[in-house]
């Protein structure tokens, strides 16, 4: 396990940390690789019933690491990550405070519940990068928030709120940056502490549209792949390491 994804499981509860605080948890191709096994690995794991993923207080994720992103073009390893939480069969419970910047933000529209600071703020920025959305947002954001809305915060890139998220039903709620891991904790005690058979299928018959956003994530994958290699998008990257 790479030691910029922490992993603690106790009581049935696996924590997974994102470590990364001097770079805001921008996130690298072996942090991709070893999100996904963590998942991967809980929801085979018979001493696992709901997964809590966070930083800490002040930070959840800055999105991709650009300089891991340019050098590691080819392999597309957020993939694996992305296909591990579409096929997540168990809870999972999401803390985020500060930056939730792209697959920080589009990550949580597979999470079960959202808990976020006030202090958080989250951003799409996509387009101003030359890309496209990913991770199924282009399908699940417009479903939960309707188009115009999705469209203002995926092609315009608008950072929003806590609050703004919490009245868009993006998450569960908000509260005080030092109370936030605790109420995640707190919830997913709870969660576990219920009879695994009817949370699973409860999520299962909760989950929509599987083979559509199935199709939707192919789709962003290939026109992201095409995107990545476009002159815009290279000169765009290029400018943050000048």
């Amino acid at each position: 396990m790479d030691n910029l994804i922490v992993t603690q499981k106790n009581n049935h509860i696996l924590t997974i940390t994102l470590n990364r605080f001097d770079k805001k948890n921008a996130l690298t191709s072996s942090m991709y690789r070893s999100l996904a096994k963590a998942l991967n690995d809980a929801d085979t794991s018979d001493d696992v019933r709901c997964v809590v993923i966070q930083g800490d207080e002040n930070c959840f994720c800055a999105g991709n690491d650009l300089k891991d992103f340019l050098e590691h073009s080819e392999e597309l390893a957020a993939l694996e990550f992305i296909d591990a939480l579409v096929s997540f069969k168990k809870p999972l419970i999401a803390a985020v405070a500060g930056h939730a910047v792209g697959i920080g933000t589009t990550l949580l529209l597979h999470c079960d519940m959202v808990y976020a600071a006030n202090n958080s703020k989250f951003k799409l920025p996509f387009t101003q990068l030359g890309l496209c959305p990913e991770a199924g947002s282009s399908r699940l954001l417009p479903a939960q928030i309707g188009h115009t809305r999705a469209f203002e915060l995926l092609v315009l890139g608008k950072t929003f709120s806590a609050e703004q998220a919490h009245s868009y039903g993006l998450i569960n709620e908000v509260c005080e940056p030092d109370a936030l891991l605790a109420l995640a904790s707190g919830a997913a005690k709870a969660i576990a502490a219920l009879p695994l058979d009817a949370v699973l299928t409860s999520k299962r018959l909760m989950k929509s549209e599987p083979t559509s956003l199935t199709s939707a994530i192919k789709e962003e994958a290939d026109e992201f792949k095409r995107l990545m290699v476009s002159d815009d998008c290279k000169n765009i990257l290029s400018q943050f390491f000048k």
